[in-house]
């Protein structure tokens, strides 16, 4: 139990169904659905499609969404790819042809055909109770009648400034009187309460064939995009089959590639190679592990993960017992590795990640993304919709798997997971923070597991990230000094990470006790709350 004399939560317990999200108001929208007698999928929505009001540089109904969803507990786990495509125009040599070397962020070329959606519609039709108008209502509520700016919302949108500034529809939208919104002050989003009303209407075809694809696809060819509104109507999400690892005692699931998700199994796999008793929680030498793992397992994800429909992806092999031990092989523990190769990717990246269990027990791992703060910096000047820059996460080599290619998804981040034991699922959980997530699933795993801290507590502790971009490894202010200074003698580049790393929500369920156990990210505005 955690000394309850320092400023710290304590971890939120109830025996009927519970809710954990980044925002109160999207954790309380869920609960509201589950007492209305929605179930797990129905609230996860909800609360995501309030996200997507409340937490506009995290997130959007122009992004791409994931899931893992367990019925009753069950650990036939059902998984979800709603990640975007790119236009069926788009081939490296278009690229090489027009001498575009690289996909620059506010730019049309960064953003796919959107995801989400199609996701809510189709995982709301397959496995929820509810209708869409009582899902989406209270997102066109505070769409329409406003919502306070939160405070870690605020930090995002100054982050952002120089990107609202750079599209005369956000700036609109988001600096109406020429400044950004403050903390605790009213914005409204009128505009995307209309577009959440027609997908409420129309459902996905709102959204994909209708007044909404028509802004989003004459908006984005004005600036020079490929896309058409064959694209739109051309576009689904996707079943796919969850892949897995053991970790102690414990069954670890992730959805497949196209995402990181076999990245954070590897670094699972190694690091259940370790005796934590060997190892002091966050020492030197416990970070020095977790970075050295963590170089190695992002330099293999730059290697192979990209669209499994283009390029098979060697899951089982990255996955072998023995390629960890392998992995392990290649780590000093006395000496940085710097020696690999850095990537082409896309830094800081913010997402949302919703964790929801109901009174049947049906579990819900659910998260949602515009990739980074505001995503393209576009917005679609009649809807209000805000689209992902997703498309960065293509290379444009064309001898490379992740090249980009017509219909193709990219290398994804956002990783939802799912722990099981015994044959049944025992904990949702997810970690934001586009590059960092696979990363981030190894750290509050081993915490949670190995350390023995609560589910609360794996999530306060302190992080670090060794950014596969530029080998540099960001830290927390609450690392020590003495432990800074020790990773700088072993040969790790260090540097006091510019906001805070990361975000994460968790359920446990007790299946002998009945009572659920959650907790959420101290580094966002959010809560859990159960009844």
């Amino acid at each position: 139990m955690r000394n309850m004399e320092l400023p710290c939560r304590s971890p939120v317990h109830a025996p009927s169904g519970m809710v954990a999200t980044s925002s109160s108001l999207a954790s309380l929208t869920g609960i509201n659905i589950l007492q209305r007698g929605g179930n797990a999928m129905d609230a996860a929505i909800a609360a995501c499609a309030v996200q997507c009001v409340v937490e506009p540089a995290s997130t959007g109904i122009g992004g791409d969404c994931f899931c893992l969803y367990s019925p009753s507990g069950s650990r036939e786990i059902i998984a979800f790819n709603g990640s975007g495509t790119a236009p069926a125009s788009a081939t490296a040599d278009w690229y090489a042809m027009h001498q575009i070397k690289k996909i620059e962020r506010q730019s049309p070329h960064s953003v796919v055909i959107p995801g989400a959606v199609d996701a809510w519609c189709q995982l709301n039709k397959d496995h929820g109770r509810l209708p869409l108008d009582e899902l989406l209502g209270p997102a066109i509520h505070y769409a329409e009648n406003g919502y306070p700016i939160a405070s870690r919302v605020a930090l995002d949108l100054l982050a952002q400034k120089s990107v609202v500034m750079g599209d005369e529809n956000l700036r609109r939208v988001f600096m109406p009187t020429g400044s950004l919104p403050n903390v605790g002050e009213m914005h409204h989003q009128p505009e995307l309460a209309e577009s959440l009303r027609k997908i409420v209407r129309d459902g996905r075809d709102a959204f994909y064939s209708g007044d909404i694809a028509d802004d989003i696809v004459t908006y984005l060819q004005s600036k020079g995009g490929l896309h058409t509104l064959a694209d739109f109507q051309g576009y689904s999400g996707e079943y796919v089959v969850p892949i897995s690892t053991k970790f102690r005692n414990f069954e670890i699931f992730e959805c497949p590639p196209n995402g990181q998700g076999v990245i954070a199994l590897m670094l699972m796999n190694i690091m259940n190679l370790m005796d934590p008793g060997h190892m002091r929680l966050n020492s030197i030498e416990h970070y020095h592990l977790e970075i050295e793992a963590g170089k190695l397992a992002y330099r293999d994800r730059d290697l192979y993960i990209s669209d499994p429909a283009y390029n098979e992806v060697p899951v089982k092999s990255l996955l072998s017992a023995e390629y960890a031990k392998e992995l392990l092989t290649q780590i000093n523990p006395t000496k940085a590795n710097t020696e690999l190769p850095l990537i082409n990717g896309s830094a800081h990246p913010d997402t949302v990640y919703i964790s929801v269990v109901d009174e049947e027990r049906n579990c819900c791992s659910f998260i949602n993304t515009l990739f980074e703060g505001f995503g393209s910096g576009l917005m679609s000047p009649k809807s209000g919709i805000v689209l992902t820059n997703r498309a960065q996460g293509f290379v444009l080599d064309p001898m490379h798997p992740n090249c980009i290619g017509p219909k193709k998804r990219p290398l994804h981040t956002i990783i939802p997971g799912m722990v099981s034991k015994d044959g049944k699922v025992v904990m949702s959980f997810g970690v934001m923070g586009g590059q960092y997530q696979a990363f981030g699933h190894m750290n509050f795993l081993t915490r949670f597991i190995d350390y023995k801290l609560d589910i609360q507590e794996a999530q306060d502790s302190p992080r670090l990230f060794p950014d596969p971009e530029n080998g540099i490894v960001e830290v927390e202010s609450g690392i020590p000094g003495d432990v800074i200074e020790g990773l700088k003698f072993l040969g790790h580049k260090v540097v006091q990470a510019t906001k805070p790393i990361g975000g994460s929500q968790a359920i446990w369920v007790d299946w002998e006790a009945g009572i659920l156990t959650g907790g959420s990210e101290p580094r966002k505005d959010g809560c859990a709350i159960g009844y």
